[in-house]
């Protein structure tokens, strides 16, 4: 997005606004009668209204008004907030995403789309209006005395006093009378200057509230009083009349609350990323001053030292700032399923409570970005398939309400993003019975749970009875995986019959810069990802000779499967004489990865790899060492699946044999 372009800067500041607006209607939708998410939807209509028309979006701005009016009969009393046209509203409220999207030109489509949602408002309004419940107002006035005064710049900033005139004419009879006292002389007049205020008389069956709307865009920038008209003594004695400047001088301004301070500024993504790279060159170019401080003579190690120590601190603090500039809380991306689970629960005809937690732990903006999709596709098999309807929930002994919980926490490197319902769980036999039709388990293989859930990933792997509109047809939970796997995460699922069922999505905090272990297997050096690494030990002597291939270590009594990294890279390579076991764990379990050597601890600047590499499955990218060479970072979920796999295939042999 340009900075300089208006026009961009008004779609993404509409589109934060329709946010708000959503927000409020759900929360509406819940608590009818509560004025203030009224007064809140009122508030975001009547400001995109006002917005469009001024960057030149007039059918955002007719289709607006028409929102706007009918949610001002709710806040006046004579309409009710019913679900119906909370739906209505909803559905237009995408409908002016819409045409902020297609611009200024207009879309004939989406004009016949538009009229077709205003002809469904009307009949909503109409049917809320016979059981509104009266909103509280101040007793009846006659009219309204007004006096407002703009700051000296307020034209230089955009702000126009004349259709804030117009509006006020608009809600009754009016009498205005300009206010000169503060002119200056010709010759010291700035053109650009506001020097005039005014007072107003307004007359009609007006509310305050209506007369704040007017000014909703600049009455925290200016000077305004609204009091009510005080009625004409019925007798016929004179009535002492004031001067005007005690008049002005008796009103209390409007009170508003200030607004929190935010101390922030809006940057473009593509800035960040640029900036991303800059550290990312930064760390390279250390890690090789490094390597180049080990090779040179006594007399300028130090000072060659000493300069790579400082280039590492700043390139550390760099880093910090720059990682965090990118992160941003999980809660935006929650929020973004609360309509979804509206209309998946209207669609389905069930009654689901989203509950979150965990909103303000922070995750790479990229990760939130990529991580909609597949979170949208499994609160869709959720709210299908998970939750039961309110007769069998009934039947069950549960709460008509079904519920549905986002969770985000942090621990280690990693965040675990749990997606949890309350419903029937998962079918062990049935997940156990279509895996050994489909060929991807062999008849009586001993599985647990969660390495038999994860046959649901299979593409065309469905246990569903049906087929609906959501999901069903076994599509879609594949995609799901290598989304997850794309961003260096895995997925894990546990279920409960009658329970409910969990599917957490453990991933980066980051996916540019990493501490990572580096490892020499045969004559190649490998990245581990600190975050998963538990502990390293020497593989016994007795492993390092046996010829048995039993694949496990007893590490303090827990039996540990482990991978010989030489035998799955195929190199020739003499190994070393005492090899070593890193301990990884990662979501569904830990293994053990033979080394020949653990070279130390370094930080990895992520790069992809090619599209002739990525189908490589023990990997999840590449770095670039201090002296040059390349180094594969290792994918250690798919090499925890590889091994688990193995051990399933020995323990599938010793049966045969047996």
């Amino acid at each position: 997005m340009s900075e300089d372009d208006p026009v961009a800067a008004f779609r993404v500041e509409a589109a934060e606004l329709l946010d708000s607006v959503e927000a409020a209607l759900l929360d509406l939708a819940g608590d009818s009668t509560n004025t203030g998410l009224v007064d809140e939807v009122f508030r975001g209509l009547h400001t995109l209204k006002g917005s469009g028309a001024m960057f030149g979006f007039e059918a955002l701005a007719r289709f607006t008004h028409h929102c706007e009016t009918a949610f001002d009969r709710v806040r006046k009393g004579h309409a009710e907030a019913s679900q119906a046209l909370i739906g209505v509203v909803l559905s237009a409220r995408d409908h002016m995403q819409a045409l902020i999207d297609v611009g200024t030109q207009g879309d004939p489509m989406l004009e016949v789309a538009g009229e077709a949602i205003l002809s469904a408002l009307e009949k909503a309004v109409a049917n809320s209006e016979g059981v509104a419940v009266p909103r509280p107002v101040q007793a009846e006035r006659k009219g309204w005395h007004i006096s407002f005064k703009l700051p000296p710049g307020a034209m230089v900033n955009g702000t126009n006093p004349l259709p804030l005139l117009d509006e006020l004419r608009e809600l009754g009879d009016c009498r205005i009378t300009p206010r000169l006292d503060e002119l200056p002389p010709l010759a010291s007049l700035v053109p650009t200057e506001c020097y005039i205020y005014w007072d107003i008389v307004i007359e009609g069956d007006v509310t305050c509230e209506d007369i704040e709307d007017v000014f909703i865009f600049v009455i925290d920038d200016m000077d305004l009083a609204i009091t009510p008209l005080i009625e004409e003594p019925e007798s016929d004695e004179p009535v002492e009349v004031l001067p005007v400047a005690t008049v002005l001088a008796a009103p209390q301004p409007v009170a508003k609350a200030a607004p929190p301070a935010q101390e922030s500024v809006r940057v473009a993504a593509e800035r960040l990323d640029e900036l991303m790279n800059r550290v990312g060159e930064l760390v390279i170019a250390q890690s090789r001053l490094a390597q180049l401080a080990a090779s040179v003579g006594p007399v300028n190690e130090l000072t060659l030292r000493a300069v790579s120590e400082d280039i590492e601190r700043l390139s550390a603090e760099l880093r910090d700032t720059t990682m965090a500039m990118r992160m941003m809380p999980v809660g935006n991306l929650f929020g973004r399923f609360r309509r979804l689970v509206h209309d998946l629960a209207r669609e389905t005809g069930k009654t689901i409570e989203l509950v979150t937690h965990g909103e303000a732990t922070e995750v790479d903006k990229t990760v939130i970005e990529r991580l909609a999709d597949p979170m949208i596709h499994l609160i869709r098999n959720s709210c299908d398939h998970g939750l039961e309807t309110a007769d069998d929930r009934v039947a069950a002994g549960k709460p008509v309400t079904g519920r549905l919980t986002l969770s985000a926490r942090q621990a280690g490197g990693e965040v675990l993003i749990a997606i949890t319902d309350d419903g029937k769980g998962i079918d062990r036999e049935r997940v156990r019975a279509k895996a050994e039709a489909q060929g991807l388990i062999q008849p009586g293989a001993i599985l647990g749970d969660g390495e038999l859930f994860q046959m649901i990933f299979h593409p065309g792997f469905s246990t569903a009875a049906a087929i609906t509109n959501l999901s069903g047809r076994g599509v879609g939970m594949d995609v799901v995986k290598r989304s997850i796997e794309s961003l260096r995460g895995t997925i894990d699922i546990a279920s409960t019959p009658g329970m409910g069922t969990t599917m957490t999505l453990h991933l980066p905090l980051t996916l540019a810069i990493i501490e990572c272990m580096l490892v020499r297997v045969g004559e190649g050096r490998y990245a581990i990802p600190l975050s998963v690494v538990e502990e390293c030990i020497e593989l016994p002597a007795a492993e390092v000779t046996s010829t048995a291939r039993r694949n496990f270590l007893d590490v303090r009594g827990e039996l540990v499967p482990y991978l010989r990294l030489r035998d799955t890279f195929g190199t020739d390579y003499p190994a070393d004489l005492f090899q070593k076991v890193v301990i990884v764990g990662q979501g569904r379990g830990r293994v053990g990865l033979v080394v020949d050597q653990i070279i130390g601890n370094t930080q990895t600047v992520i790069k992809s790899l090619s599209r002739f590499h990525a189908g490589q499955g023990s990997f999840s990218g590449a770095t670039i060492l201090g002296d040059g060479n390349v180094a594969l970072i290792l994918d250690v979920g798919n090499l925890i699946v590889a091994a688990q796999k193995n051990q399933r295939l020995l323990g599938e042999r010793a049966g045969e044999v047996a």
